[in-house]
């Protein structure tokens, strides 16, 4: 391809963008009545979406108000799965709490970032997170990554409902622990009210005063920390990397649901006008998660300050915390821990909504199948799996959550680097053809954004610190390793892609 044809060429595809009218994607109505075969049109009618990854065309977003989707992502973040992640600073990484709560505000910065940045594109493209992905990663180099990001939702599921049933089943010993499992997996019959964090909110704030009736000692783990040097780095690297994938695991959700009291009812961002504000969109994503994140990790913190709440955790894991919290309220407290197993809920609306869309994404087929059977798969997956991982709540979180963070890394860089680089309105691609989103031959061919994972890969696997392999860079911080997976992921991606990409447009132009 000539110079003058490819800018050509360019000029075309920044038109494209511009120009893109509302017919180039189905509206509701088309939808409905294709899916209407399966017999899902009273399920249409009572409000259930029928949209699945289709795109959304702009004579169909809504200017909602916008503090709807703060009060999303805390309805979502203000739940208990994020207290265990705080409790592992001291209890696995030996961290003392100011140490912790430092690591916890550094790395959950990063984490946020990448959300907020990926929840700008909704509005703009009217496309779900794993359609976007497409415009780098080509269309079945997006469906690798779309089955990655159905292993994360599946395995953020699986972690809630383990928690949320251990919870349970202390309430009540003699109610078998699948059963607790079992009870809150059993969510697609609930209607999760829009407004209900603010309750867990007060528990939460009971739960901290609680703990300062039990009696503080912020210094209690001073005597177990490590020293100064490469053995403290490396806990606070692997402490900081969970925080940040506990952070960044809604990246790949977070264009995809919508505040509503119906499950997964529709889409937020990609369902808002195309002028909405991306700044306002990036604010309020990110406080959405960080304030709550934060607030909740610390206070996982801070209870291990208590000594009888430490012996309670080596007795009994997190749930046995929860308990001995409210033990001092007898049934009163017990019936805040049912309210606090129940706010599982709301945190697996979205997993199961984004595994649902996923899957929809893996071949040209699923795309015809109405979202809804593979909702029902998602819940039957995470459910079963909850049942046979329910006696290993702690091992299970702390190895997936620093897995998670290693592709998380790699394929934001990817997404921002062709965003920023490739598809600016002066750049190689100058912008993106949103009619093209579903069309194989016309997306990129992938290759680059590939290769570059398999580098970004390699950077994790030098670098992470699991205990099953601790990587030779992550080594050399001791022992036990510092895992460093995700910042080498995210380096050898970031390095590797751009020079593929511009090869990669110069032999196939897209």
């Amino acid at each position: 391809m000539t110079d003058a044809s490819f800018d050509k060429e360019k000029r075309h595809r920044a038109d494209v963008e511009v120009m893109s009218a509302p017919s180039d994607a189905e509206d509701e109505s088309q939808i409905r009545a294709r899916l209407g075969r399966f017999g899902l049109g009273k399920l249409f009618d009572a409000g259930v979406e029928a949209r699945g990854i289709e795109r959304v065309p702009e004579n169909e977003r809504e200017d909602k108000h916008s503090i709807g989707l703060l009060l999303l992502w805390f309805s979502v973040n203000v739940v208990l799965t994020a207290i265990p992640v705080g409790i592992l600073a001291q209890e696995i990484f030996t961290l003392t709490f100011p140490h912790a709560v430092v690591t916890t505000l550094g790395f959950a910065l990063i984490g946020c970032t990448t959300v907020g940045f990926i929840a700008m594109l909704g509005p703009r493209f009217g496309m779900r997170t794993m359609v976007i992905t497409r415009y780098s990663y080509g269309y079945w180099g997006g469906a690798l990554i779309s089955l990655l990001n159905i292993l994360t939702q599946l395995g953020f599921s699986v972690i809630v409902i383990i928690l949320a049933g251990q919870v349970l089943h202390n309430i009540n010993p003699k109610m078998p622990l699948a059963v607790g499992v079992l009870l809150i997996a059993y969510d697609l019959l609930h209607h999760y009210e829009r407004y209900a964090w603010i309750i867990m909110c007060i528990v939460f704030f009971m739960m901290y005063g609680l703990g300062g009736h039990a009696g503080y000692q912020i210094s209690l783990q001073k005597a177990d920390e490590d020293p100064a040097g490469h053995l403290r780095a490396a806990g606070v690297l692997s402490f900081g990397g969970i925080i940040f994938s506990s952070c960044a695991g809604w990246a790949p959700v977070s264009v995809v649901f919508l505040p509503s009291v119906a499950i997964a009812a529709a889409d937020y961002n990609c369902r808002l006008p195309v002028n909405t504000s991306k700044l306002k969109i990036f604010v309020l994503t990110f406080l959405g998660v960080f304030i709550p994140s934060v607030f909740i990790v610390i206070l996982g913190s801070i209870l291990m300050t208590v000594p009888t709440y430490s012996d309670a955790y080596r007795a009994e894991e997190a749930a046995g915390v929860f308990k001995k919290v409210f033990e001092p309220w007898g049934h009163g407290g017990n019936f805040l821990l049912v309210l606090l197993a129940l706010s599982a809920v709301a945190n697996n609306i979205p997993n199961t909504y984004s595994a649902a869309l996923s899957m929809q994404t893996l071949i040209p087929p699923f795309r015809h199948i109405p979202r809804a059977v593979f909702t029902i798969l998602a819940f039957t997956i995470y459910t079963v799996a909850g049942v046979a991982g329910r006696k290993h709540f702690s091992s299970i979180l702390t190895n997936f959550l620093a897995i998670l963070g290693y592709w998380i890394a790699f394929w934001v860089v990817i997404v921002f680097e062709e965003h920023i680089i490739f598809r600016r309105p002066n750049g190689p691609l100058g912008g993106y053809d949103v009619r093209v989103y579903d069309s194989p031959k016309l997306l990129p061919v992938g290759l680059a954004a590939i290769f570059a994972s398999c580098c970004g890969i390699a950077g994790a696997i030098v670098a992470m610190a699991q205990v099953w392999y601790i990587g030779p860079v992550a080594a050399t911080l001791g022992p036990f390793g510092g895992d460093m997976g995700f910042e080498f992921a995210m380096i050898f991606s970031g390095i590797t892609y751009p020079p593929l990409r511009y090869l990669e447009i110069k032999r196939w132009g897209r």
